[in-house]
């Protein structure tokens, strides 16, 4: 988190420090065409045919204005093609490169262009779909800018330095293509389309399988349409082969367009070229050649122009040095505002993160204490209220049982009572009545023992004299 709040405050201190701070942003596939950037092609138009997945559509903005549109290929890591409507030069250029966050990490919050330095490890895969400076540096070859500043305003002119903007050329190449194309312009083309009018430009380049580090596709033809979007407009294409530094070829649109893509096409209805007037076509042509010639024999500039660029040439030899020494100024001066922005961010985290957590703790407790004194009260209403209950419940236990009992006393049977109350009367006064009985039972016992006896002996002595008469024989009267 402090990383990515220390490159926050890099990045405001890079909008506020450097005017040239670029923006921009990728197009999203349910946008037509190029957004905002439309406005730089003629009826708002862009070229048709480009549409591999690979094809990236950027609006290019600095102060949140639209400078130019780019097709950036993320398979050849360079632009196929920049967009952008001349406009009058700037005389002062100053070099800071960006690139495009969003190209490589779709998700992330940055919607402009930024110094890449600023962005490390806050990027994910940042160099995945573009190309970065470490892949230009040591590799013998140099930014070359499509859309070149040269051919912009100021506000405009910083807008052109971003890598999304740039094809790898050699350092006499990329001389040699901005001096063509800047020449011609200005001395071939403007002069045919009046400030009415737009001149309109597309300038690209065609990927060739040389590639530097493995990465970064070198270009094997650099190209130039231009369109002047006018009553009787006018288009016209410019082709360099950048194994032949000098070569400069004019040819029209339509031929231009066989030598891209498949189904290509740059201009709607072609600028106009199948109905374009023909003595400016061949007044542009010819501006054309001499151009070319003079650039080939070396001739075509007069002695005030070689004095003059003399004289530039000596007054930067000696501006130099106070340029450099301004130049390291001004770093020095950025660094040390950064180092006392952060400073003052480490100071004012610590100050605050210190302040934060005494209020935290003090929130704590207070929320703590409320919440204490909150169940507290909450407790006693409730305490009051089962006691109540307890006491209530209780007084129906004891109406229960007092209703249980007396149900109880009135099942029992009144003979019952009767009796039972009864009973001691007649036990004590059946007691005499019982001995009696008793004795008077114990008295017919033992007269029935003696009768019995006195049967049994009978029965005995009848027995007795019956056996004796029955078997005994009679005899005299005497015996």
């Amino acid at each position: 988190r402090e990383r990515t709040m220390k490159t926050s405050i890099v990045f405001l201190l890079c909008i506020s420090v450097f005017p040239g701070f670029s923006q921009g942003r990728v197009v999203g596939e349910d946008e037509t065409g190029f957004a905002e950037c439309n406005v730089f092609f003629p009826g708002q138009v862009p070229p048709e045919g480009f549409t591999e997945p690979f094809h990236v559509k950027i609006c290019q903005q600095y102060n949140k204005e639209p400078r130019f549109a780019t097709l950036y290929s993320t398979k050849d890591k360079i632009p196929l093609y920049s967009a952008f409507k001349y406009t009058k030069p700037a005389q002062n250029e100053e070099e800071n490169w960006l690139v495009e966050p969003q190209i490589d990490d779709p998700e992330n919050d940055l919607h402009e262009m930024v110094h890449e330095a600023n962005i490390i490890g806050t990027v994910a895969n940042l160099g995945a779909n573009q190309a970065l400076t470490s892949d230009y540096v040591g590799s013998g070859y140099e930014r070359g800018l499509l859309n070149p500043s040269l051919l912009n305003e100021e506000d405009f002119q910083m807008a052109t330095y971003t890598l999304t903007n740039a094809v790898p050329l050699s350092p006499s190449l990329s001389k040699s293509w901005h001096r063509d194309i800047g020449r011609v312009v200005e001395q071939a083309l403007v002069p045919h389309c009046s400030k009415k009018d737009h001149l309109y430009l597309l300038a690209g380049a065609i990927p060739s399988s040389v590639q530097v580090k493995g990465k970064v596709s070198v270009p094997e033809t650099l190209w130039l349409a231009a369109c002047c979007d006018a009553p009787e407009g006018w288009s016209l294409g410019l082709v360099k082969k950048t194994n032949d530094e000098n070569s400069l070829a004019d040819l029209m649109v339509g031929e231009l367009e066989k030598q891209l893509l498949a189904g290509v096409h740059l201009f709607k209805g072609n600028c106009g070229e199948d109905n374009q007037s023909q003595e400016k076509t061949e007044a542009i042509l010819q501006a054309v050649s001499r151009i070319r010639s003079g650039e080939q024999v070396g001739t075509s500039d007069n002695q005030e122009a070689k004095d003059s660029s003399l004289v530039r040439k000596v007054a930067g030899i000696i501006a130099t040095p106070f340029i450099r020494l301004l130049e390291l100024l001004i770093y020095v001066f950025v660094e040390l505002v950064k180092f006392v922005f952060y400073f003052l961010w480490l100071v004012i985290k610590w100050v605050g993160g210190t302040v934060l957590d005494g209020v935290y703790s003090l929130w704590n407790g207070v929320v703590s204490y409320l919440k204490a004194i909150s169940m507290v009260l909450i407790s006693i209403p409730y305490d009051l209220g089962r006691v109540i209950v307890n006491i209530f419940l209780g007084f129906l236990q004891i109406v229960q049982d007092v209703a249980s009992l007396t149900y109880r006393i009135l099942r029992i049977p009144v003979g019952f009572v009767l009796h039972l109350a009864a009973f001691p009367y007649h036990s004590i006064c059946a007691i005499p009545s019982v001995l009696k009985d008793v004795a008077t039972g114990i008295g017919g016992t033992f007269s029935l023992v003696i009768d019995a006896t006195a049967a049994i002996l009978h029965g005995f002595y009848y027995l007795a004299g019956h056996i004796v008469k029955r078997f005994v024989p009679k005899g005299s009267s005497d015996d």
